[in-house]
């Protein structure tokens, strides 16, 4: 079955494909060429339902679309719906996480908790949606450490691992990332929809 994937980010494209060939090889994410729908909703559920009916409509196809980021706790869930945007309009990944490392630059270890968030939706070409949230609790680093990965990744520490030996998800393989991960939590929750189209 082939499903769009509603985004022009090549990052978004790869990982999804990563992920889904674990849980399902015989879905096929199709690339999206369409009008790239402006994300000013106000919630990740908002947005990736917008980009979903964009998609869905342009190629008559079931489409998903996900919105993503970082929530500090510490800044009251932001950065959020505008993790991509952060810095500023230019959506420059390392101007972002250099500008979040210094908001935090006094923040003591326990108050760096975050967690990246995922909503996926799902909207079909009869119009029916649905959308599921995935969620990776963790903390911040100091610094960023690792090459995986894009945007946030090399300073997110995700909850789960053993004391003295915790990794960035920049230092994560690619294999532990996509079975982890905030997308990965929330594609779980969307196999079953697919399998109902």
């Amino acid at each position: 079955m082939k499903v769009v994937l509603a985004t022009h980010n090549p990052h978004k494209v790869e990982e999804f494909q990563q992920i889904v060939s674990v849980a399902r090889p015989d879905l096929e994410i199709v690339a999206y060429d369409g009008p790239e729908q402006i994300e000013d909703g106000v919630t990740f559920t908002d947005n990736a339902l917008l980009k979903a009916r964009t998609a869905a409509a342009h190629t008559g196809l079931p489409a998903v679309a996900d919105d993503s980021g970082i929530c500090v706790d510490v800044l009251g869930g932001s950065p959020g719906v505008f993790s991509a945007y952060w810095a500023g309009q230019r959506k420059d990944p390392v101007a972002n996480l250099e500008l979040l490392l210094d908001q935090l630059r006094d923040i003591a270890d326990p108050h760096r908790t975050a967690h990246f968030t995922s909503a996926i939706a799902l909207v079909a070409p009869d119009g029916a949606e649905h959308v599921v949230i995935g969620e990776w609790p963790g903390r911040l680093a100091h610094a960023p450490s690792g090459d995986g990965g894009f945007g946030y990744d090399p300073i997110f520490i995700p909850d789960g691992q053993p004391a003295g030996a915790e990794r960035t998800v920049g230092q994560l393989t690619e294999e532990e990332k996509q079975t982890q991960s905030h997308r990965a939590r929330a594609f779980a929750q969307l196999v079953p929809l697919l399998e109902a189209l």
